[in-house]
């Protein structure tokens, strides 16, 4: 089974051992510090008092069995220190005194155990030098100027605190470092744990972004074609219409077919051309200052509207400017397919607090009615979202004479300067 970057793999334990070899070195250090304990114990006693060849042997055990304790020193690693506390009047195990406190303070966490590992160490040191203190002041047979007695105990000190600093030095050094490595290799775990939420993050914002560009793409291409074909549908009823009658007059609105055509297809490239551009800037979007066109191509499609411009002539942001563009564009190609022949108004009104512009178109009557043009019913839908996107209100529904009114407020803050109306 294969495993993930950032799953550890488990070890093998024996016992209370992680790792077979370092139930090997245990075993291998209690060996020798039980060899080290009774040799030195037999030695110890012997130059004191004369022992017998039991006393001999159960001091050989004692010292094999205080040497052992060593086996038990990563599961319990108080255990050979208080063993070394308790044998150390009679015996001096340097491998046992040494090893057991490089354990306890490898093993135990500093900060919250300091008190076991300082006072543990510090009665070490005690025995040592009280040991160390007694081998030194009794009589020996051979013949040698003793130092004096501020000399005996430096030396005790000296030789006690080579026996013991030494050890739980290293073992607080080699048990921070091994912490810290552990905690370094959480850490790491976590941060890819961390960057592989992120890489998903960011592919979900990715999809985002791509859908919201869809769906912006598809707004302006809908926009486009919904005001350009209805224009074009209109003109092409009417020169069916007026073919035969008129044919000067027919002339002129195929005319104005082949600009309408021409002027979706200029806006269609510009609006694909952003999907090939290398640079990000966007093409110039259409403006409030493009109104007055626009009116008048829906006047030479037949249509009976005005404009209505109010207020000081303030510049707003491309975005701005160009949604309000498309509302009044929407309200208009909604007026050619429902409401044909009836009176429509388009209001541009500049204010303190923004712009608002707004189309209304009576109520259609007679024959005069729509030109049958298909809808999806996703203008108004688009049309919302993008001024709501920008902070501003949008509103549509019928009015009371059986017309119909589109309109959007964009806020102030959207505004680049005010300019004097002309």
């Amino acid at each position: 089974m294969s495993k993930s970057p950032g799953e550890r793999v488990p070890v093998r334990s024996f016992w209370w051992w992680k790792r077979p070899r370092s139930a090997l070195l245990d075993i291998g250090l209690a060996v020798l510090a039980a060899l080290e304990c009774a040799l030195s114990t037999i030695a110890f006693l012997s130059a004191r008092v004369h022992l017998s060849s039991t006393a001999v042997a159960g001091l050989a055990l004692l010292g094999a069995l205080a040497g052992g304790s060593l086996v038990l020193r990563r599961r319990w690693p108080a255990v050979p220190v208080l063993v070394t506390l308790v044998a150390m009047p009679g015996m001096l195990g340097v491998l046992l005194l040494v090893v057991s406190l490089y354990t306890l303070a490898e093993t135990w966490e500093w900060p919250s155990r300091r008190w076991r590992v300082v006072s543990l160490s510090a009665l070490a040191f005690a025995e040592a030098v009280a040991v160390m203190m007694v081998s030194m002041l009794t009589p020996g047979d051979a013949v040698v100027e003793e130092p004096p007695l501020w000399g005996q105990v430096l030396i005790a000190v000296l030789v006690a605190v080579g026996l013991t600093v030494p050890p739980v030095v290293t073992g607080l050094y080699v048990g921070a470092r091994r912490r810290l490595i552990d905690s370094l290799k959480d850490r790491a775990h976590g941060l890819e744990a961390e960057l592989d939420l992120l890489a998903e993050q960011a592919q979900e914002r990715a999809r985002r972004a791509r859908l919201e560009e869809r769906t912006r793409i598809a707004r302006e291409m809908h926009d486009v074609v919904a005001h350009r074909v209805s224009l074009m549908v209109v003109h092409a009823g009417a020169l069916e219409r007026i073919a035969a009658k008129d044919p000067q007059k027919a002339a002129q609105s195929a005319k104005l077919m082949g600009e309408v055509g021409r002027q979706a297809l200029n806006e269609l490239r510009e609006i694909l051309g952003v999907l090939r551009m290398d640079d990000e800037r966007p093409p110039e979007p259409d403006s409030l200052a493009g109104l007055p066109r626009l009116v008048d191509q829906s006047r030479a499609a037949g249509m009976a509207v005005t404009l209505t411009v109010s207020g000081s002539r303030q510049e707003f942001t491309g975005e701005a400017e160009q949604t309000a563009y498309r509302v009044v564009q929407e309200g208009l190609t909604n007026a050619h397919k429902h409401a044909g022949g009836a009176q429509v108004s388009v209001l541009l009104a500049y204010a303190p607090n923004g712009v608002r512009v707004s189309v209304v178109n009576a109520c259609p009557g007679g024959a005069g009615g729509g030109a049958e043009l298909p809808s999806g019913g996703n203008g108004l839908v688009g049309m919302r979202e993008r001024v709501i996107a920008l902070g501003g209100t949008f509103s549509s529904g019928p009015e009371a004479d059986g017309g119909f009114r589109v309109e959007a407020v964009l806020p102030s803050r959207l505004a680049v300067r005010a300019e004097p109306l002309r």
